[in-house]
């Protein structure tokens, strides 16, 4: 009988596989391969060992005589070969018919899922194959185990999305741990009645709080409570790994539930909350109970104590995620850990705000760039499949909630949120990959919000048919309790005392929170802050500690120093040349000098230094030069700052992603958890600050108001009307000084080099911790007069108001300017060119807070009467004039006559047009000369 010529679908692999299996032993193969090799090797058409001569043509040609045995070969091959491709198509699409919705609505049909797409049939079904590639299967099985085996892996209540990873060892590993136990764990009895005990415990707070303050908002988990068991699985795992510490983001929908359950917050507290009696002490001040955050110390089955800290959140449900890596970068930088192997990030999210809100996009972006990275973060996604009253199809474009999360080349995890032993094995797969490959992980556990976007909607109003299906389910406790009552590992009786006891429990924590000697207080700041203060600038504590001529003489040379073998590029040499002459005394140090004196200086008092930006290394003006490069173009790096002494602190200038809100998010985490470092953001133009507005309103200026929470966050935003157009002019100054009140923020407009070094130092010579807001220079950078003589670096300090450099007589002076920033400079010259040397130039640096004290004593040379015009360059509804008009009125300190000098009120910052700028800032200028 002929044989029937190679098909290129045939699998030459398993023949090979099979042929290596024979020559070990002819019997650990099947007796039709048995005797086809018999047959080839008496023939003498089979080598000895496989090799390059073994073809496929050679194999499937055999002799005429071969008979039955060469078309039963081709058979196998043909199947092995389909039976390979269906497996491949599980792996791939088997998460798209996973029953991962516990609402179980209609998903689509997957055609490649089937036999038949593959042309197997039923007869093929018990036909033995390989199973090689599934792992813990043996050698070989039917297809119809096989098919069994790939749907309890990959449909069960568990989909897996991991084959878009190009990483080859990833998927190994994904696939044997979840192929060998076909993703099911066995779970001991004391491990079911754990997630139960967690299940009682969710759904009785939930229950409790409904009864109690009914109608209360309280952004309830009802119908998501496997996500308690699901943190408490990840904790005990982690801690497992060895890990100490764990820092939690969430939004509010939840979050009452994790503080009683899993970070340990009194119940007592929450209720108090509810209560809400300290009228007087929230006055202005404070924030819903729903947003607060919490610490606690977690001690596992094992006995290990982990510490666990929950960031506070605003409403801007995403945005906490990039501020809770920064403040988790900040403990592992303290440690010296390098992958993250003593601490992790876990992200809750919602399924709705996970694929709609950019914060998230910027967030994954940053999860593997080495100056962000935190060794892997566990995302969780509690998929109430439904926004506020928005479904998924309106809400966004892919299948999936999570498929922005594909970015990372990382695993993402569909679980059905109703099977609790199911989330249990998700999440130990979940942390054991993020601990051995340091890389990101998603979990997304499918549910439903029982009730509507808060406790007082009415969700049936616009998602009937699903809410009609919710309402008629019970709660995720009921039915796990009926399953292990089935299997018999738990009595009605004592799941019923648990549920009965945990009430008691409440019941008692709620007599303690109404007791009219029970005050909620205000957190108290301890730790690491414990020796620094908020509140008033007049609480500040401590000066900037002066350095030696000598000292920063020797530190600019060194700063224009480079190993000998290290070649700058040709331009840059002159540049350090000019540094080294800066500290000889032969040149006055420019910004770019003074703010690397500043720097090192610090660093060498031990100052960890994290200053991040776009383009920051080199700086955006190409005035900073902080790294430099190999003009030879090997890859070789030198940054001066980070080699000046052995015992000097870290140094870091970082070239951050072209991202505003991830970046500012993390770098201001960052500064919560690291009080001792100077840690700084800038933005390429100060304008692009406003891409990040939720950081400034929502966390920046109000984080101490609301949680009393202190940030030392140095934030860098270029300003200045140069001719540049509306998007390169305006850092909105106003915005800044809308949003300033109790001293909660500092507001700054330095004009000198030196100014900027004192102030750099005083922010953290001071033990008054607020986020320091600095309007920087653009063309002060290189302007000659804007610069500095040693001196004034050794011997001087911040100056809040800087006098008039030009040595005027006080009693000769017709009017006083008064003005902040770059416009000084345009204003002394204009001076000098109309030779008006009876008008006083005053230069307000710091904004606010605004000392008044020290003004009036910088104006109290002046007769009283002379008029005091503020000058500024901006709109008149920008820059500072309305600030200082609604402070000062008419009369500024009562003794002086105070109108302002602008351009006109405009919607834009600036003119496109440099010479209509021209035309404009020249106006300006007259003006503030005009009638004398």
């Amino acid at each position: 009988m002929t044989s029937p010529d190679p098909s290129p679908g045939l699998s030459l692999a398993y023949v090979e596989e099979v042929y290596a299996r024979f020559l070990e032993d002819p019997n650990a193969v099947g007796d039709d391969w048995r005797a086809f090799f018999e047959e080839q090797a008496a023939n003498e058409a089979m080598p000895a060992r496989i090799g390059p001569s073994f073809t496929a043509s050679s194999l499937f040609n055999p002799p005429s005589d071969a008979g039955c045995a060469g078309e039963s070969v081709s058979h196998a091959a043909v199947l092995q070969d389909r039976v390979d491709q269906i497996i491949r198509a599980y792996r791939v699409r088997g998460h798209l018919v996973a029953k991962v919705d516990p609402l179980d609505l209609p998903r689509s049909q997957q055609v490649e899922l089937e036999p038949g797409f593959y042309e197997l049939t039923e007869s093929d079904m018990d036909s033995p194959v390989s199973s090689r590639t599934i792992a813990g299967s043996g050698s070989a099985l039917t297809i119809r185990q096989i098919l069994a085996r790939l749907r309890n892996t990959y449909c069960r209540s568990i989909g897996v999305q991991f084959m878009h990873i190009n990483d080859l060892e990833l998927k190994t590993w994904l696939t044997t741990r979840m192929e060998s136990t076909e993703n099911r764990l066995e779970l001991s009895p004391d491990e079911q009645y754990r997630i139960l005990k967690a299940l009682t415990d969710a759904v009785t707070f939930e229950d409790f709080i409904q009864k109690k303050y009914l109608g209360a908002k309280r952004f309830s988990l009802e119908g998501a409570e496997s996500l308690i068991p699901l943190l408490g699985t990840a904790i005990e795992e982690a801690g497992s790994h060895g890990i100490e510490e764990i820092v939690l983001g969430m939004a509010h929908r939840g979050r009452l539930n994790v503080l009683a359950n899993v970070m340990g917050k009194p119940p007592r507290r929450i209720f108090a909350e509810f209560e809400d009696r300290d009228l007087g002490l929230f006055i202005g001040r404070g924030d819903v109970k729903y947003h607060l955050g919490h610490s606690h110390d977690w001690y596992t089955g094992a006995g290990e104590k982990i510490h666990l800290t929950l960031c506070f959140n605003p409403s801007h449900l995403e945005f906490v995620s990039p501020v809770a890596l920064g403040r988790l970068r900040a403990k592992q930088d303290a440690r010296g850990e390098v992958d993250g192997e003593r601490s992790l990030a876990i992200l809750i999210h919602g399924d709705a705000s996970f694929a709609g809100q950019g914060v998230i996009q910027e967030t994954l972006n940053l999860s593997e760039v080495a100056d962000y990275s935190t060794g892997g973060t566990i995302h969780i996604v509690v998929n109430n499949q439904i926004g506020f009253t928005t479904c998924p199809r309106e809400g966004r474009s892919p299948v999936y909630a999570t498929d922005i999360a594909r970015m990372l080349q990382v695993p993402i995890f569909h679980v059905n949120g109703e099977d609790p032993e199911a989330v249990a094995q998700v999440v130990r797969l979940a942390v054991d990959f993020r601990m051995r490959y340091h890389k990101d992980v998603v979990v997304d556990m499918y549910c439903y919000r029982r009730y509507g976007h808060n406790e007082g909607d009415e969700p049936a109003f616009t998602q009937p048919a699903m809410y009609k299906a919710i309402r008629a389910r019970k709660s995720v406790r009921e039915g796990y309790l009926g399953r292990l009552l089935a299997l018999g590992e738990v009595t009605r009786e004592t799941a019923d005392e648990w549920q009965r006891g945990c009430r008691r429990d409440l019941d008692i924590e709620l007599k303690m929170a109404r007791r009219f000697d029970f005050h909620l207080g205000r957190d108290r700041v301890g730790g690491i802050w414990a020796k620094y203060s908020g509140g008033l600038e007049r609480n500040a504590r401590g000066e900037e500690a002066p350095v030696d001529r000598q000292a920063l003489s020797a530190l600019l040379v060194k700063l224009g120093a480079h190993p000998e073998e290290f070649q700058p590029h040709p331009k840059l040499v002159k540049f350090l040349e000019m540094r080294r002459k800066m500290g000889q005394g032969e040149l006055p140090l420019d910004w770019a000098a003074a703010e690397a004196l500043a720097l090192g200086t610090l660093a060498l008092e031990g100052t960890r230094i994290r200053f991040a930006g776009q383009d920051s290394g080199r700086g955006t003006f190409s005035q900073r030069n902080a790294i430099l490069h190999d003009a030879r173009g090997g890859g070789e790096t030198f940054m001066p700052l980070a080699h000046l002494a052995e015992t000097q602190g870290p140094v870091e200038i970082i070239n951050s992603p072209l991202s505003e809100i991830g970046v500012l998010g993390f770098e201001y985490g960052y500064s919560l958890d690291a009080p001792t470092s100077l840690t700084l953001w800038e933005a390429q133009f100060g304008d692009f600050a406003n891409v990040a507005q939720v950081l400034f309103d929502q966390f920046i200026v109000s984080g101490e108001d609301k949680w009393n929470r202190f940030c030392g966050l140095v934030v860098l935003l270029p300003h200045g009307l140069e001719g540049q157009g509306p998007e390169h002019s305006s850092a909105r100054l106003e915005r800044f000084l809308s949003l300033a009140a109790e001293d909660n923020i500092q507001v700054v407009n330095p004009t000198t080099p030196a100014q900027y070094y004192h102030l750099l130092r005083r922010q953290m010579h001071r033990n008054w911790r607020k986020p320091l807001i600095v309007m920087s220079p653009k063309s002060l950078l290189r302007l000659p007069a804007a610069t500095s003589p040693l001196e004034d670096f050794s011997e001087g300090r911040f100056h809040r108001v800087l006098e008039d450099d030009d040595p005027l007589r006080a009693d000769t002076v017709r009017r006083v300017l008064l003005c902040s920033g770059k416009i000084y400079y345009e204003l002394a010259r204009r001076r000098e060119e109309r030779g008006r040397h009876d008008v006083a130039i005053l230069r307000l640096e710091q904004l606010y807070p605004l000392d008044l004290g020290h003004l009036e004593q910088v104006l109290a040379p002046f007769r009283q009467g002379v008029p005091v015009l503020w000058v500024q360059e901006e709109p008149e509804n920008m820059g500072a004039w309305r600030f200082l008009k609604v402070l000062f009125g008419d009369r500024l300190l009562d003794h002086h006559p105070f109108t302002g000098i602008y351009r006109q009120a405009a919607a834009s910052p600036a003119t496109g047009s440099n010479k209509s700028h021209r035309i404009e800032q020249n106006a300006v200028l007259d003006l503030a000369f005009a009638g004398m």
